[in-house]
């Protein structure tokens, strides 16, 4: 029962991000509103929504192990596997205010984690946590993010004001976009769920699942989205949805669960950051290539993937 409930959700995440991609792009022309933007929120924070489940719960339940490497493992699956396979299908365009501001602002926030876990070093503590206060922290520089988005958000619109739009039918996309959007979620849950379990009967390690199964369970919702969006020619959604969502998983589901109860962290996971943070600063001098991350780049953002999956089966 539980390999069927995997291909169920596998079935969902599909057809969702398909509905999702549709929807989305068709409400953004109907807002006058550019396909980056849309990307960057409604795509990234929809998306994000299996992640902020699993950490908040986990948070709850006490296993910030779970917690933590799950957000550090998925943006570290997004940066390369998702970029990396939606850019082998179709070469990224990367807008100029993406490679100037939202890269930058990612990798702002890598370092700020990796600033505010380093308890036993810079502040000679007994260990190392995400303290409340922390996770206040990051809220606050999620909210300067959100402000960030509604002044493009304007700027965007007072552009396109001008311009003459299709007529798009509100009421069926923002049934498509919520639908998908629904199914997304609810399908990352079922894939989450079964293969925990398939991976705990097989004897693996809770941090080792949490880092690889869960971590790439979760992040599911955004590769497909941005596997479908760049079949589609959508490559503003598909870089949008990346640099969006690894954002929202630092600042805002980290910093929630921390504020729900404060994360232990495991001296491990301090590499994982680092690597996420390096990584960060290769995909902006990618992105600088020509404004787009070709298939070349792709393919080496994709067998990075592969070789850290393989470190971290011989680390644990």
């Amino acid at each position: 029962m539980t390999y069927v409930l995997l291909i169920i959700g596998f079935v969902l995440l599909i057809k969702g991000a398909d509905f999702f991609v549709n929807g989305a792009s068709k409400i953004a022309t109907a807002l006058r509103v550019s396909p980056l933007l849309i990307g960057l929120t409604i795509v990234a924070f929809g998306t994000s929504a299996p992640e902020a489940t699993v950490s908040i719960v986990a948070a709850l339940e006490g296993n910030a192990g779970v917690a933590i490497g799950n957000v550090v493992g998925s943006n570290i699956f997004n940066i390369t596997f998702v970029i990396g396979v939606a850019a082998l299908i179709f070469p990224l365009k990367v807008e100029n205010e993406t490679i100037r501001k939202e890269i930058p602002f990612t990798f702002l926030g890598g370092i700020a984690l990796l600033i505010l876990i380093s308890d036993v070093t810079l502040q000679q503590l007994g260990d190392n946590f995400i303290t409340r206060s922390d996770g206040l922290i990051f809220l606050l520089f999620f909210a300067i993010f959100l402000y960030y988005i509604f002044e493009v958000a304007r700027n965007s619109r007072d552009k396109l004001e001008n311009t003459i739009q299709e007529k798009v039918p509100m009421g069926k996309n923002t049934l498509l976009t919520v639908g998908g959007l629904g199914a997304i979620i609810f399908g990352g849950d079922l894939v989450v769920n079964s293969a925990t379990d398939i991976a705990l009967s097989f004897g693996m390690s809770q941090t080792l699942v949490g880092l690889t199964i869960v971590a790439v369970g979760t992040s599911l919702p955004e590769l497909i989205t941005s596997v479908t969006a760049a079949i589609k020619k959508e490559s503003e959604i598909a870089v949008g949805n990346i640099i969006g969502s690894n954002i929202f998983n630092i600042l805002f589901v980290l910093g929630i669960s921390s504020v729900i109860s404060p994360l232990a962290v495991d001296n491990k996971i301090f590499f994982d950051i680092l690597l996420m943070n390096v990584l960060t600063i290769i995909l902006l001098i990618f992105s600088r290539t020509n404004f787009r991350i070709g298939k070349v780049e792709g393919g080496l953002l994709a067998a990075a993937y592969i070789a850290y999956m393989i470190f971290i089966l011989i680390r644990n």
